[in-house]
């Protein structure tokens, strides 16, 4: 392992900002565990990339929902040494207008984003606290901060998720150890391309385009990185003016 970096791990690497993200943090030297749970070839693929010319990375999978098999895992990963810098990036939507929204859709949400949450950090900040140095960044949306039309699920969870990044950044922030979270708009990739076309992109976007992972990425990089000490708390769009 390059010891010249700090350790990281990026839930939900398999989708576009996930790997986006593992490809920054690698870039910038860190040892990136790329997670996924059921696009596990995806992950090794970008494994694969990310290690060529030098080991930078490796597969981890387990169920974000499934909170004794992410213990068991990431207990294992912190036995000798800390994950410093954590992405909570695994996150699902599954929409439907409220009223013929189904049990299983609004629990599904808020269990990958929201459980997930709880399940994947609870373990890794008291390791991050004692070394006193952490960076805690989840993956929101600007759905929590406008409203979603078919998306009281999605919202919910993401909302949630910026309330829980606030107050833990509270519970953490004399230990060197600090908790955002981000805030995407309409940002090109697989999960966008049929949900909005050019048309509906213009009107909806200041910026009158979709964003990149990449520029996502770029904002994970800044706050992982130790030029982002004093940032703490904070949910920012990357949102081409949306919110």
């Amino acid at each position: 392992m390059d010891t010249s970096g700090k350790r990281a791990l990026v839930t939900g690497s398999s989708g576009d900002i996930g790997a986006a993200i593992c490809r920054r943090l690698s870039a910038m030297g860190h040892y990136v565990y790329v997670h996924a749970n059921k696009n596990r070839a995806a992950a090794e693929t970008l494994v694969t990339e990310l290690n060529t010319g030098a080991r930078r990375s490796e597969t981890v999978a387990f169920d974000v929902t499934d909170a004794a098999a992410a213990r068991a895992c990431l207990d294992a990963l912190t036995r000798d040494e800390p994950i410093q810098i954590l992405v909570n990036n695994a996150g699902i939507h599954d929409d439907a207008v409220f009223p013929g929204m189904s049990a299983e859709q609004w629990h599904s949400v808020i269990d990958v984003s929201l459980n997930g949450f709880f399940n994947v950090t609870r373990p890794l900040v008291m390791p991050m606290i004692r070394s006193r140095w952490g960076r805690i960044i989840s993956i929101s949306s600007v759905a929590s901060l406008l409203g979603s039309r078919g998306q009281v699920n999605y919202a919910a969870a993401k909302g949630g998720l910026n309330a829980a990044t606030r107050a833990l950044a509270l519970e953490v922030a004399t230990r060197g150890v600090t908790v955002n979270s981000v805030a995407p708009g309409i940002i090109a990739g697989r999960m966008s391309a049929d949900a909005f076309d050019a048309e509906t992109i213009k009107s909806s976007v200041p910026m009158k385009r979709a964003g990149t992972p990449e520029e996502v990425a770029s904002l994970v990089a800044y706050l992982a990185s130790d030029d982002a000490g004093y940032i703490t708390g904070q949910t920012i769009s990357v949102s081409g003016g949306m919110a």
